[in-house]
């Protein structure tokens, strides 16, 4: 065997013992708690195959000692502050404060109240992977199949095995098949043949690093850096401190499938430049802010371009002790806990405004901050993306309409507010146009550049109409009427989604999606579902299948019970 073989070999043979010791327990515990070993088994095999050393110092690059020119001389800065499931009402700026008012985002509100707040500002999807690609790509998601997030087999099995444990009215339906025949998440990724953001920004010149988040794809050709990025401080593990650690307080929800699932699978680790996993150093939202002025401190003498895409404020929910007894006034556990991990994030907005300030960098850098889609309904709290209906996952405004600012005092007058539909794609044209980068000529190019539109240079709408498809879930809209269908279980087609649900609200008047009014408007349900299906027919099909459809409540999170009557969707992913 050559020297070359022996990591492969050594894998092979971890996994191996990994199966012979689910294997002995399940034969201990019986078949009947084949769920408990699995969440017993899954953190054990994971730290086998993948050891986690301690923390590893990262060494990012630094740029020249001296700059060629003042920063208001050169292309400016850009950094992009993406939250993680951050609900309309989570930051105070668009809806007065989270919890009960009492929790306020002042530095995110910062942004707003110097730059622009785009008041009807669009998530490319309802869930975070699609998302991802849009923003990085300027273009639907779906031109490029990339329709479903990516997701481990064994998160199909954990749902199932939830479901037969405790069987609901609603039942999950799952592609058994198409669960068996899914790549391994880890090649489920946005093809190296896109043209991001990043690449576009390097090409102009500019130093580009990723701090976070990716979930675009793990393989070698899929990474942060195989995608546009010179560094990247990648995001391997789903916990903001380990459960145990004393400076951490938790808030679990385990008859939740999603929670147990995020609580099985999570662990504290992070990656860089593709090297060994190790733990981070400190809470994670802290640890990522560090790391991103790290960046800012080592490129101050030229243009860079900082993505710093937070796990914050996604579940499993974790809050600093300190952040935690900041809001004592609040009597429920969660809801506590989840202000705490706000309040981190406005922390981290407020220290990158602050390294900015003394580094005599502010005035010269465009910072947009923005969600990657709504709040989850699945944490149990009610008024996360109030006043509007749904949750992550549905298209109501609840899991698209986020918030979104930006600030430039260099070049966007303070105080602006743009109130016509902008979508997270346009970011892409936006922050190309700001670097004096030039947009691909292969390819539609979905977004457009904001700019103009947060100077009062352009008037009108940046866009006509808009699109977001996830398997039979798909909405449009188109000056100001929204369209949503959805496919549900047929009551002549036991265990099979064959019905159409439609709904079509006029924002105009009813912003909060109160009134479905199809049944009232054939000719206009009739006019957008032509344009949905004209919108269709250019997108490619999707790299890998949707294998599961869960149910979704719209006006019920997840802590309450579903009743005849109470409206849903299902979500295909």
């Amino acid at each position: 065997m050559a020297a070359g073989d022996t990591a492969p070999m050594n894998t092979v043979a971890k996994t191996l013992l990994a199966v012979l010791i689910l294997l002995a327990v399940a034969a201990s515990w019986g078949w009947s708690n084949r769920l408990d070993v699995l969440m017993w088994a899954l953190p054990k095999v994971n730290d086998l195959l993948e050891p986690i050393a301690p923390n590893i110092p990262t060494a990012w690059p630094a740029g020249p000692e001296t700059a060629a020119a003042p920063p208001s001389e050169r292309p400016p800065n850009i950094i992009l502050i993406l939250a993680d499931d951050l609900g309309y009402n989570d930051v105070s700026f668009t809806n007065g404060g989270a919890g009960d008012g009492s929790v306020q985002t002042p530095a995110i509100d910062a942004i707003a109240r110097e730059g622009v707040t785009f008041s009807q500002g669009y998530a490319a999807n309802a869930v975070c992977a699609p998302s991802r690609a849009s923003i990085l790509t300027g273009r639907y998601s779906t031109r490029f199949g990339f329709e479903f997030t990516p997701f481990f087999k064994i998160g199909a099995t954990i749902f199932q095995w939830i479901e037969d444990e405790n069987p609901a009215p609603l039942p999950v339906y799952l592609d058994h098949d198409g669960v068996d025949a899914l790549p391994d998440m880890r090649t489920m990724a946005m093809p190296d043949a896109e043209h991001t953001v990043a690449e576009a920004l390097k090409d102009a010149g500019y130093y580009t690093a990723h701090v976070g988040k990716w979930h675009l794809g793990a393989a070698p050709g899929t990474r942060p850096e195989d995608q546009g990025f010179d560094d990247s401080l990648y995001m391997t593990g789903m916990l903001y401190l380990p459960e145990d650690d004393p400076r951490v307080v938790n808030a679990k929800r385990e008859e939740d499938g999603i929670e147990r699932m995020v609580w099985t699978n999570a662990r504290y680790a992070a990656q860089f430049n593709g090297g060994p996993l190790f733990a981070p150093d400190g809470y994670l939202t802290d640890y990522y802010t560090d790391e991103a002025l790290k960046v800012i401190e080592a490129n101050r003498n030229r243009p860079f371009f900082l993505y710093l895409a937070h796990w914050g404020i996604h579940n499993p929910l974790q809050a600093l002790r300190s952040d935690y007894d900041a809001f004592a006034h609040i009597e429920n556990h969660a809801l506590r806990v989840y202000a705490g991990m706000i309040r981190s994030m406005d922390r981290s907005v407020r220290r990158i405004q602050e390294t900015l300030a003394e580094l005599g960098l502010a005035e010269n850098t465009l910072i947009a901050f923005t969600s990657d889609n709504g709040g989850a309904g699945y944490i149990a709290l009610p008024d996360v993306n109030a006043p509007y209906r749904g949750w992550k996952l549905t298209h109501f405004e609840g899991g698209l309409h986020v918030p979104f600012a930006a600030s430039w005092p260099a070049r966007i007058p303070a105080g602006t507010t743009v109130t016509e539909p902008v979508h997270h794609f346009d970011l892409f044209s936006t922050f190309v146009a700001a670097g004096g980068g030039t947009l691909p000529e292969d390819r539609t190019i979905d977004g457009v550049n904001l700019l103009p539109y947060a100077t009062g240079e352009a008037a009108g709408a940046p866009h006509d109409t808009l699109f977001w498809r996830q398997g039979h879930h798909q909405t449009i809209l188109h000056q100001n009427w929204k369209l949503i269908r959805a496919e549900a279980p047929s009551s002549s087609q036991e265990g099979a989604l064959a019905e159409e649900r439609v709904w079509l609200f006029d924002l105009a008047n009813d912003p909060t999606e109160r009134h479905n009014v199809a049944g009232q408007q054939p000719e206009r349900v009739a006019a957008l579902q032509a344009l949905l299906a004209e919108h269709n027919a250019q997108q490619a099909e999707p790299m890998w299948p949707s294998v599961v459809n869960g149910p979704q409540l719209i006006d019920k999170h997840g802590g309450e019970a579903y009743v005849p009557g109470d409206e849903y969707i299902y979500w295909p992913n």
